[in-house]
């Protein structure tokens, strides 16, 4: 490990080892340039290991998969967690794609011909590269989003957010009350429901996609979308899109337990519990927050890039102000399903494509 804060040269540095970093990665061995991928995590599978270990994907192997390689067909329909940190682990070694771990990038500063990358590792050492252009593939994981609600910094329960959650067994036998009527509050309400006394509020009532469709059906309409847009079409919109509920098998079965019904939101904290519009308050001993979270972007903040909300302006998925940054996978700004395994092939391709032709002007 580095212990040192020289630099190393490279064309290309990519920032993030997960998914998007790989696909970019992948596209990025086609061209003759010298590149790096940067990656926080010890070891391989990106956000993915921080995931819940009960969850489970909206599609088969065969329409979650990188390119080049497809997932291996798992033993249950829908690849579990564990089962994506395997492919993507694997993925890596399959095409020996030059990750660097664990380095976390704090900064990135502009040098006029390059771009230099401040990174740190966990023993606290230090250490430089300079590239030539950059991807930044960070995802969202490590700024999770939790809402505020008078009276919050009064309640005495727990409280701890979908990417902290890592099964019902601390909970268990416990009053916890579950909010956020995405695809991650169906999934841990499902399983909580099992074990806990759980109960669910949505800010909005929660859609549900009929049972037939899955991740893929999603992918197909994401990519008839991204077509229409190509050829100056105004896109149909049907029914149900990538932040409707996938109906996997275990929300299938909390359905049809009767425990997949959603309350509105509370009006605000007390310090047992909440309090519902209507008055009556309720004792909770935990709440878990499934809120979603927001672009990791605080190492781009040194270019003055990302604005007040926390994204880069782009044009596809190069920023409009740096020309030496390019940003992918973190949700339909930088390109229609990026922040899917699948999806995230289309924006990597082009990203890498664009890349090379700007380093050979």
């Amino acid at each position: 490990m580095d212990s040192t804060a020289a630099s190393t040269e490279v064309d290309v540095a990519v920032i993030g080892g997960g998914q998007a970093g790989l696909s970019v990665g992948y596209f990025l061995r086609r061209t003759r340039r010298s590149f790096c991928i940067l990656d926080a995590e010890p070891a391989p599978g990106g956000a993915w290991r921080h995931a819940w270990p009960s969850l489970r994907l909206f599609s088969p192997a065969s329409s979650s998969s990188l390119a080049g390689w497809m997932m291996p067909a798992t033993a249950q329909a829908e690849p579990q967690r564990d089962e994506v940190i395997d492919y993507l682990a694997r993925y890596e070694a399959r095409y020996a794609l030059p990750v660097r771990r664990p380095w976390q990038v704090r900064a990135v500063t502009d040098e006029g011909s390059h771009l230099q990358l401040q990174a740190e590792a966990a023993d606290g050492s230090r250490h430089g590269w300079r590239a030539r252009a950059v991807v930044s593939a960070t995802g969202t994981w490590r700024e999770p989003y939790r809402p505020q609600y008078p009276g919050q910094a009064l309640y005495r329960g727990r409280q701890l957010h979908s990417a902290d959650y890592a099964g019902p067994d601390g909970l268990a036998g416990q009053r916890v009350l579950v909010v956020g009527g995405g695809n991650s509050g169906a999934q841990i309400l499902a399983e909580l429901s099992q074990a806990a006394q759980a109960v669910w509020c949505t800010a909005a009532p929660p859609r549900f996609l009929p049972d037939e469709v899955d991740g893929r059906v999603l992918f197909e309409r994401a990519t008839q979308r991204w077509r229409a847009l190509q050829q100056g079409l105004v896109p149909d919109d049907p029914p149900g899109g990538l932040g409707d509920i996938v109906m996997v098998a275990s929300v299938r079965e909390a359905r049809a337990r009767g425990v997949l019904v959603a309350r509105p939101m509370f009006e605000r904290f007390t310090a047992t519990g909440v309090r519902w519009p209507d008055g009556v308050q309720q004792d909770f001993d935990a709440v878990v927050w499934c809120t979603g979270f927001r672009p990791a972007l605080r190492h781009l903040q040194p270019l003055g890039v990302v604005d007040a909300q926390a994204r880069v302006a782009v044009q596809g998925t190069r920023s409009s102000l740096q020309p030496r940054l390019w940003l992918v996978g973190y949700g339909e700004w930088t390109g229609m399903a990026s922040a899917t395994l699948i999806g995230v092939m289309r924006t990597a391709r082009s990203t890498a494509q664009e890349v090379e032709g700007f380093l050979a002007l």
